[in-house]
């Protein structure tokens, strides 16, 4: 990979993180009923990739990237508690990952 291509990767990841940001409203159940992933998988990969290349970071450092807050505190400001709906959509789509 070139350092082009990894400048352009990194500049779309930050682009995901900021309008992450302004979407507040988009929950994290909602990004994982809908496309599989939410900001704490976001979170986990790249706790898991800096540790690939040496780096330690643990998982609350690796939030408060791509949350921009510790998440305890964005949680508190920004994610109401699931709904039934949403919820039974989750579960469904865990069966759903789990049948060989």
């Amino acid at each position: 990979m070139s350092q082009l291509e990894t400048e352009i990767e990194a500049a779309v990841f930050r682009r995901l993180l900021q309008h992450f940001d302004e979407r507040k409203d988009v929950q994290n159940i909602d990004l994982m009923n809908l496309a599989g992933f939410c900001r704490n998988c976001l979170s986990k990969w790249y706790r898991a990739e800096a540790a690939e290349r040496g780096l330690e970071m643990d998982l609350e450092a690796a939030r408060r990237l791509v949350y921009g807050m510790p998440y305890g505190e964005w949680k508190a400001k920004h994610q109401p508690e699931a709904s039934a709906d949403q919820l039974a959509q989750f579960q469904a789509q865990e069966a759903k990952s789990e049948k060989p």
